[in-house]
């Protein structure tokens, strides 16, 4: 399984990097649409939608997409409505999803779980089209960085479970590796990036620490929504498209916690 899990990925990164450096802008913001459409219907689908309603649902989310970009992409980073965008995301995951998931993700919550779904998607496809290519692949790489730590450390140390009514295989030990993983990844991309290491210094450094926490934060709390919606649903996976990890949405679910807040954490910076 691992070595299937592994096989996937390298494809998938591969795939990834091949459609950033060989594609236009405008044909990678098409694919980006047909990515949230996938990860749409397997949405709709753990909130039990027939087939043809989840086929609907993802329909209204690439179309809510493809709208706000050709209204938001043609604008600067920091325009007010994008800005307005990144806030709504930030508020929507530092808020209202601790919030929910303290309370408990339930079957009689499908309805706003059915909205939640575009903020979870449509933010995250518009921050993947908007941001440039070395700003994307930086946010992914927290992002993968903070999930193979949590894991390792997890394995490694794991003792006191962090959310065992919702995925019972995290710990705190695991969180902890993923914050220390994310801010030794963040000082060594300030090193390597010079755009990015001209903006962090003196008290920066601070500003710029916290958000790395902050990142890896967001990344765990995207984790936990998607397998809360998946234990609602009585489910593993929320598919079988990808082998060894499942369906879309358990690949991009940390991702799309964190792209639109990144892209936030970005335009502060001054890097975006």
């Amino acid at each position: 399984m691992f070595a299937v899990r592994a096989l996937t990925a390298a494809v998938l990164l591969a795939a990834l990097l091949a459609a950033l450096l060989l594609l236009a802008r405008e044909v990678f913001a098409a694919l980006v649409a047909l990515i949230a459409a996938l990860g749409a219907r397997e949405w709709a689908r753990l909130l039990g939608l027939t087939a043809g309603r989840a086929l609907g649902y993802a329909f209204a989310c690439a179309l809510a997409y493809v709208l706000l970009a050709l209204w938001l992409l043609p604008q600067a980073s920091a325009s007010p409505p994008r800005l307005g965008l990144w806030l709504l995301a930030v508020l929507f995951w530092g808020v209202v999803v601790p919030t929910w998931l303290a309370r408990g993700v339930t079957q009689g919550a499908r309805g706003r779980l059915a909205a939640a779904g575009f903020m979870v998607l449509v933010p995250a496809a518009l921050a993947m089209a908007a941001l440039a290519s070395g700003m994307l692949l930086a946010l992914l790489g927290l992002v993968w960085i903070a999930d193979t730590a949590a894991y390792l450390a997890g394995r490694a140390f794991g003792r006191r479970k962090l959310a065992p009514s919702i995925s019972p295989g995290k710990t705190w030990e695991g969180v902890a590796g993923a914050m220390l993983a994310s801010l030794a990844y963040a000082i060594i991309l300030a090193a390597w990036w010079p755009e990015l290491g001209r903006r962090v210094t003196g008290v920066v450094w601070l500003a710029y620490l916290a958000g790395a926490v902050i990142l890896c934060a967001t990344s765990i709390l995207g984790d936990l929504f998607e397998s809360a919606l998946k234990r609602q649903a009585g489910v593993k996976d929320s598919g079988s498209l990808l082998p060894g990890h499942g369906g879309v949405l358990d690949r991009i679910d940390s991702a799309t916690a964190v792209l639109p807040v990144g892209a936030l954490f970005l335009v502060c910076l001054g890097v975006a």
